[in-house]
Order: C-alpha cells, then sequence, then structure tokens
C-alpha cells in the first residue's frame, strides 16, 4: 500500500482524520460514522465535497492501519493536503468524533494526542477545542 499512496484533497484529509479517530479504538461506532456523515453534510468546508469519497478515504485509512508504518504514512498524507490554517479544524473534527458517543475510549485518547501532536496544535488551543467537543457531546 505505502508504493501506490494516494494524494488526497485537504477534504479528504479532514475526513481521513475522521476516520482514523473512529476507527482508532478498532469499534467504529454508529455515532461516530454519524456524526462524520453530520459534518460533511453541513458544514461549509465541505460544501463542495463529493461524499461518494468518504468510503475511499475511509478504505485507505482502513489499509495504512494495516502497515507497520501506516499511521507516519497517514501523517504525511494529511500534512501534505491540509493547509496549516486548517491544522486546528482538523483536531476539531477528530475531538467531535471521538466525542460523539458520549464516552472517549484510551485508543481515542491516544489517536487524539498523535493528531495534536503531528499537527503541532497549541495545547492551550487544544485545550479549547477538547471543552468544546465535550459539551457539545454531553450526555444527560
Amino acid at each position: 500500500m505505502t508504493d501506490a499512496l494516494p494524494s488526497l484533497s485537504p477534504q479528504d484529509a479532514l475526513v481521513a482524520v475522521m476516520v482514523a479517530v473512529s476507527a482508532s479504538d478498532e469499534q467504529i461506532r454508529t455515532s461516530e460514522l454519524v456524526a462524520i456523515e453530520r459534518m460533511v453534510n453541513h458544514m461549509p468546508i465541505f460544501a463542495t465535497y463529493d461524499e461518494d469519497r468518504i468510503s475511499s478515504v475511509a478504505q485507505t485509512v482502513y489499509a495504512l492501519f494495516e502497515e507497520e508504518e501506516g499511521l507516519e504514512a497517514l501523517f504525511g498524507l494529511v500534512r501534505d493536503a491540509l493547509p496549516e490554517r486548517l491544522y486546528e479544524t482538523a483536531y476539531a473534527l477528530a475531538c467531535d468524533v471521538a466525542a460523539a458517543d458520549g464516552v472517549l475510549h484510551q485508543p481515542e485518547l491516544r489517536m487524539l494526542e498523535e493528531v495534536r501532536g503531528e499537527l503541532a496544535i497549541d495545547r492551550l488551543h487544544a485545550v479549547a477545542i477538547e471543552w468544546g467537543a465535550r459539551v457539545r457531546h454531553i450526555n444527560l
């Protein structure tokens, strides 16, 4: 797989980060898939995005997760596709997916830590983004 890595559009890269967080605990939950679909359907950044690409982007993420250096390759693709001004957007979307089911599992927390580090998200900004995701997805 790593010999023929696809190039990603900026929107593909955002979807890839969301899928990676969802798949990080090896249990893709319906609430997480619904959250991804909802964001793609309603956020202005995805206004011109072809939703049919979600499946192929997800397959790329899953295939990379099977590779020894797949996570590094994934983040390389994401950094190549995303302008730096969208790094915090990617992290915010990742946090929303992780929080979608109301529970943050350890593998999701580790993946969020990876995203933070790979995209060099300022710690103070990360805390604000995480807090926003938490309050948006809180359960009674």
